[in-house]
């Protein structure tokens, strides 16, 4: 049980001082009585407003209280004086974040379960470029009562996990507080959906309330290396086998920052760190740039149906951000030429988030969530393969239309990151790389993730699951659809101009099954189709 702390740190000033100046009110009343007049009104201030503290820190539903007391009233009282004041304290209309404060405030009021509707229609420019949205049907059908599930395992699979079409996306222990990790992973239990692990490991805070648990292995092989970081098939095998987890997953690149690796500096690798991720304290933790257990596209393979063989029979897959398009068809090539095939491929968009990387990364490397998943549908299809294997898609990924959207353009699946953040408590103040997380979801200071009461914030987390799907399923049945997967392009469009209006079919165009085997001149896949060899991720010629 989480006791009340005061620790005396500059974001506790403001109570400090007014606890300070309360006594010294006090003493100067008791000294002279005669000053007892005077003192009475800045008295009753200050012992107020140190009241107030004190109750901020021991209140349960607001973190940030609990972080900041007193001064983060003022955040609330900004919020209140919305919309005509917010836009100067949040995010600019300017900055080009799609996530500033309406759809925030969507996942909040959807997490704590009141109401979500708005007044006064769209609060969008219908008529600006870009805008999009979906066709509804003049015949609507009954909204689906069931909770959209989808069963991931091909034919070499022995034990296929049936997972709910929304999941919470990779993100690491160490990245998020244990008391994050905690609410996560016990309102994927409480919701029956699935909680990937990120590639920092398996750590006691993922399996403490036994949510169902997706691992993630990246080119660090934490949690299942040697001593000098090569993949290590026994550690491997004794965490996969393990009845929690229920599929493994080959990390090849993030979307915020593909093809690069990372350090965590010795001195931040605490005896926890080290236990759970297998690494060495004293020593830099270094995630490389590139996997060291293969070097082809046929050995990624191998390697795959050995995560399979390892795990028990598990759905094994990989995630990635589509770079350059020969090397993903190299990959499929490989898989007809091995014969070996993943259970599913998870496309992260390069949109995706991150606790910190190059801002030339975020911005500029790497292909977009939505032509990265249409990309592999695509590509699947035209190897006549795509039965085989699901697609699971993650980048930017929040609303019920989000979900939509990936769907109609090849995705089985939806993975959301911030989306659950914001359920946590998230309010985007940008400091995950500092470790002062005022809300105590990306921090590893006990002081700042004490803020984050793991009971509440778990219902949150099952909630805004539960309320995304069921948006989702309102919007499919005014669709005139039963069933998300049955989603197509068709059933969106999109604004080029003013005037010029265009549909998600003729955005993206399809492949015909079987289309690359049997020859193609599709721009977007011909040339790239010449350059690939299963051999080598190297182009051909």
């Amino acid at each position: 049980m989480q006791t009340l702390m005061f620790p005396f740190k500059p974001r506790f000033a403001v109570l400090t001082i007014c606890c300070v100046v309360t006594v010294l009110l006090i003493g100067l009343a008791l000294a002279d009585p005669a000053l007892a007049d005077i003192v009475i009104l800045p008295f009753l201030i200050f012992g107020a407003l140190a009241l107030l503290g004190f109750h901020d820190l021991a209140q349960k539903d607001h973190a940030i209280l609990r972080n900041y007391p007193i001064v983060a009233h003022l955040r609330f009282l900004f919020e209140e004086i919305r919309p005509e004041m917010r836009q100067y304290f949040f995010e600019s209309e300017k900055d080009g974040t799609p996530f500033s404060r309406d759809i925030r405030a969507v996942v909040y009021q959807r997490a704590k379960m009141v109401l979500d509707k708005r007044p006064f229609g769209t609060q969008r420019d219908v008529y600006a470029d870009g805008y999009e949205w979906m066709l509804h049907s003049i015949a609507p059908k009954p909204r689906a009562s069931e909770k959209f599930r989808i069963s991931i395992g091909g034919a070499d699979c022995a034990k296929p996990y049936s997972a709910s079409i929304f999941n919470i996306s990779a993100m690491s222990f160490g990245a998020l507080s244990p008391n994050a990790i905690r609410a996560l992973n016990a309102g994927a239990k409480k919701g029956g959906f699935a909680h990937d692990t990120g590639e920092g490991g398996v750590s006691p805070y993922h399996r403490e309330n036994g949510g169902d648990l997706i691992w993630e292995i990246g080119s660090g092989y934490f949690g299942c290396r040697t001593r000098d970081g090569q993949f290590d098939p026994e550690a491997f095998a004794r965490t996969a086998t393990l009845d929690q987890i229920k599929m493994v997953e080959l990390k090849i690149s993030q979307g915020a920052k593909p093809g690069h690796g990372g350090v965590l500096p010795a001195a931040k690798v605490s005896e926890e760190i080290s236990r759970i991720r297998g690494v060495a304290m004293g020593e830099d933790c270094i995630s490389p740039a590139a996997h060291s257990a293969f070097s082809t596209p046929l050995d990624m393979m191998a390697f795959i149906a050995e995560m399979r063989r390892l795990s028990g029979g598990k759905p094994a897959g990989f995630k990635l951000c589509v770079g350059h398009r020969w090397e993903f068809l190299a990959i499929c090539k490989a898989m007809l030429e091995s014969g070996i095939y993943p259970d599913f491929i998870v496309v992260d968009g390069k949109e995706g988030g991150t606790g910190a990387a190059p801002l030339e990364f975020m911005d500029h490397l790497g292909m977009p969530m939505r032509e990265g998943v249409n990309f592999v549908h695509n590509t699947l299809v035209g190897f006549n393969i795509r039965d085989r294997i699901k697609i699971g898609a993650s980048g930017k990924i929040v609303t019920a239309f989000d979900i939509a959207r990936a769907m109609a353009l090849g995705a089985d699946w939806c993975n959301s990151a911030r989306g659950f953040m914001f359920a946590l408590g998230c309010i985007q103040s940008l400091s995950c790389h500092t470790d002062r997380c005022p809300t105590g979801v990306a921090t590893q200071d006990p002081s700042r993730n004490r803020a984050l009461v793991v009971p509440l914030k778990l219902e949150r987390v099952c909630n805004y699951h539960a309320a995304t799907l069921h948006a989702l399923s309102e919007l499919v049945a005014a669709a005139g659809l039963a069933h998300p997967s049955e989603i197509r392009p068709v059933h969106l469009a999109h604004r080029l101009t003013g005037t010029g209006v265009t549909s998600f079919a003729r955005l993206y165009p399809h492949l015909r099954p079987g289309e690359l085997l049997e020859g193609t001149d599709n721009p977007r896949f011909a040339e790239a189709w010449a350059m690939a060899r299963a051999d080598s991720f190297a182009p051909a010629g």
